[in-house]
């Protein structure tokens, strides 16, 4: 996935980026407090077209991490999906497709199931038809 600007900038150091320029700050003192080049904090600007992006949620049908906790407890614990299910009143194919995608009842871990999931749900992302 093409990120805008020049690579290097965490997720922290992008948003510290938007704060200060939205404060004002000249390119050359963000560049400055970042340890970043000023053409560098202009081509993240000038992608965005000068706009910040607005923050990352999580989309209200999606597992949270703490459901995923749960999947994990019940996996350990040898609970049947539907049990699972049940107990976070999710339809028993939520749960069924979460333990499959992330690796299966042997090695589903919750943290890194949610790691995943969260950087699979990135936007932009590319038309089915380009790939």
């Amino acid at each position: 996935m093409k990120r805008v600007g020049r690579p290097g900038l965490s997720d922290g150091q992008r948003e510290e980026l938007w704060r200060r320029f939205t404060a004002g700050e000249t390119f050359t003192a963000i560049g400055r407090a970042l340890g970043k080049h000023a053409g560098s904090i202009f081509g993240v600007v000038a992608g965005r077209g000068g706009i910040a992006p607005p923050p990352r949620r999580r989309a209200s049908g999606a597992l949270t991490r703490e459901e995923r906790e749960m999947i994990s407890r019940g996996l350990a614990a040898r609970d049947t999906v539907r049990a699972m299910a049940q107990a976070l009143g999710r339809a028993p194919s939520t749960v069924s497709r979460e333990i499959i995608r992330h690796g299966g009842p042997d090695a589903y871990r919750a943290v890194e199931a949610d790691a995943a999931a969260w950087s699979r749900a990135r936007r932009p992302k590319s038309c089915k038809l380009a790939s």
